[in-house]
């Protein structure tokens, strides 16, 4: 795909976001300064709208929006962290820190400095639902001491995973799935700025296979356009059929049944990385198991254990363990994700 995403360069304003409760909320909070989670399903636009929500507040927010992906620090070391450019100027001369007083530094300095423009500053917390209980404790002492100057916004696929403190300190902003026919006037606005031809048919079809995923669908139409001279559902069509993931998903199952869980585990998480979310992904791996090479016992003991899975991924915060948990029950021939205590 050549040239810059589409996700990028047609980053929305505040009155460009498909859902009029979090239009009217993110008004609100430009003109009252206040702590937001940001809350929804994965791809469905929580960052794109924090940082519309930015650009109105701020009159230099490239100096005055800071994000901060959890993964940034918890999923790396501590020299990582120490090299980051970004965190850096904050470790200076402290290599012996450990990592947990690193990242509450971290969060402590990028509070207090002033703001570059205006009165206060955004702090973003992408995937807030990562943050160990302590360290959120951290956060909401964070919060308390820098609340003049400082808008903390937390986007998170789990605000239960969030603290009682700190919930109450933040006004909740819903961010839910956009409908086919939002996801559509976006693409019709995004095609027609960028002078690519479309039919209507064909941004439903993408619309449709997106299924609430907007990123996706964006980052669909785009593939279409580069490779087709219009987006039609023809081109649309094959478009999705060359980057499907049916056999990705096949494939993790199928090692699964052959006893690699590593390997089913991988795809797993590499398919979670690419856009899925946890319950998304459960009903992929459904449907593509009616697909496979499986007996229908098999088949339907999959969707039996799918069930309880279900509810893990709701109420559980890595949806990389619960899935390659229900494909190892699964291919061990159990029919309940948890064995019976012993007797």
């Amino acid at each position: 795909m050549d040239g810059p995403l589409w996700i990028d360069t047609h980053a929305p304003a505040i009155e460009d976001l498909p859902q009029e409760p979090v239009r009217s909320r993110l008004r609100r909070a430009v003109d009252e300064p206040m702590n937001l989670v940001v809350q929804g399903p994965k791809g469905v636009g929580k960052t794109a709208a924090v940082r519309a929500l930015a650009d109105a507040a701020h009159e230099d927010s490239d100096s005055d929006l800071i994000e901060i992906n959890v993964a940034d620090f918890f999923g790396r070391t501590k020299k990582e962290i120490r090299s980051d450019p970004r965190f850096s100027q904050f470790l200076t001369g402290r290599s012996r820190m450990a990592k947990r007083d690193m990242i509450n530094r971290v969060l402590k300095e990028s509070a207090s400095y002033a703001p570059v423009s205006g009165t206060y500053k955004t702090i973003v917390l992408d995937n807030a639902e990562a943050i160990r209980e302590d360290f959120q404790q951290a956060l909401r002492r964070v919060m308390e001491k820098h609340h003049r100057t400082t808008q903390f916004v937390l986007a998170t696929r789990q605000p239960s995973k969030l603290i009682a403190p700190i919930r109450s300190r933040c006004f909740p902003v819903p961010v839910r799935s956009p409908t086919i026919d939002e996801t559509i006037e976006v693409l019709e606005a995004i095609c027609t700025a960028e002078d690519v031809d479309y039919d209507v048919d064909g941004l439903e079809f993408i619309a449709s296979a997106a299924g609430g995923n907007l990123r996706k669908a964006i980052l669909t139409a785009q593939t279409t356009a580069s490779g087709s001279e219009a987006v039609t559902m023809q081109a649309a069509y094959e478009t999705l059929g060359e980057i499907g993931d049916d056999d990705a998903l096949l494939s993790a199952l199928s090692a699964a049944r052959t006893g690699d869980l590593k390997d089913a585990r991988k795809t797993i998480d590499d398919l979670l990385d690419s856009g899925y979310d946890g319950k998304t992904l459960l009903e992929e791996l459904l449907r593509v198991s009616r697909k496979g090479d499986f007996d229908a016992v098999s088949v339907a003991r999959l969707h039996m254990l799918a069930g309880e899975a279900d509810f893990d991924l709701v109420t559980g915060l890595n949806a990389t363990i619960h899935l390659t948990h229900l494909i190892g029950a699964w291919a061990a021939g159990r029919t309940e994700l948890r064995e019976p205590a012993p007797a």
